[in-house]
């Protein structure tokens, strides 16, 4: 898959973030605790790995893990940042849900991708830091955020997925570029 259509592709994914706020919100209700968040979390991870999976699998076979991996990673760093914030909606407290949730997230999504991608640790940094862009550009069009949300806007989510796109293609590169392996091959007999 060219570099362009992949990055087409993964920013597309971006709907997994209002469809998946959107689940969480109507199953959870608004995040006003660490249970809350889990949960919320969780069900939203499952939308967005699953909406990022489907852009990656003519990428790089990461496979469920990575659905799994974003699930339980925004699981926790929506627990952390509720405890850490008392799930509060303000700015600051936005930014410091977005660092908890962004590099929970990214080590959980590393641990899957650093099986198939030498530059794979650049991802964690890229999604630790797109994550509170995510939910600054959120609060800063004017999104109710005092709804206690699961995750940022479809605003928030398109630049994310700008980002994160960018650096994916960057990490996933070298492996698109290189030719499948189709089996074995014999030895040639001298």
């Amino acid at each position: 898959m060219s570099n362009a259509r992949f990055l087409a592709f993964w920013v597309l994914a971006f709907l997994g973030f209002p469809l998946g706020g959107l689940l969480a919100i109507e199953t959870v209700g608004a995040i006003d605790g660490v249970r809350s968040g889990a949960l919320a979390g969780a069900l939203a991870g499952l939308v967005i790995g699953a909406a990022q999976f489907l852009a990656l699998r003519g990428r790089v076979r990461v496979g469920p893990a990575w659905v799994l991996a974003t699930a339980v990673g925004l699981a926790v760093g929506n627990a952390t940042g509720a405890a850490l914030t008392g799930a509060g909606t303000g700015i600051a407290d936005l930014l410091v849900t977005g660092v908890a949730a962004g590099v929970s997230v990214g080590i959980a999504q590393w641990l899957v991708l650093r099986r198939h991608e030498p530059l794979a640790l650049l991802w964690p940094v890229a999604v630790s830091i797109a994550w509170p862009v995510g939910w600054t550009v959120t609060w800063a069009i004017g999104v109710d955020v005092e709804r206690g949300y699961a995750v940022f806007g479809a605003s928030g989510a398109l630049v994310f997925a700008v980002v994160t796109g960018t650096v994916m293609t960057l990490v996933t590169s070298r492996s698109s570029s290189t030719p499948p392996v189709s089996g074995r091959t014999r030895a040639a007999r001298p």
